[in-house]
């Protein structure tokens, strides 16, 4: 019985690993997520900013 207990134990922790293994490439995954749609909220914003910037140079330069 004692080596089937062991095998039982080690398959009882392998899984845990290979668990914790994919919670952590999970995690991971949505860490880069999150980077990558806040780096495309910068561009959005900094080109509404630029969008902003022209077009009140535009009318700046109509009312001259």
């Amino acid at each position: 019985m004692g080596i089937f207990e062991d095998a039982k134990e080690t398959i009882g922790e392998a899984a845990k690993q290979a668990g914790r293994a994919v919670e952590d490439t999970v995690d991971k995954v949505k860490d880069k997520a999150d980077e990558l749609k806040a780096e495309a909220d910068v561009k959005k914003a900094e080109a509404e900013r630029d969008a902003v910037k022209a077009r009140n140079e535009a009318k700046e330069n109509l009312r001259d």
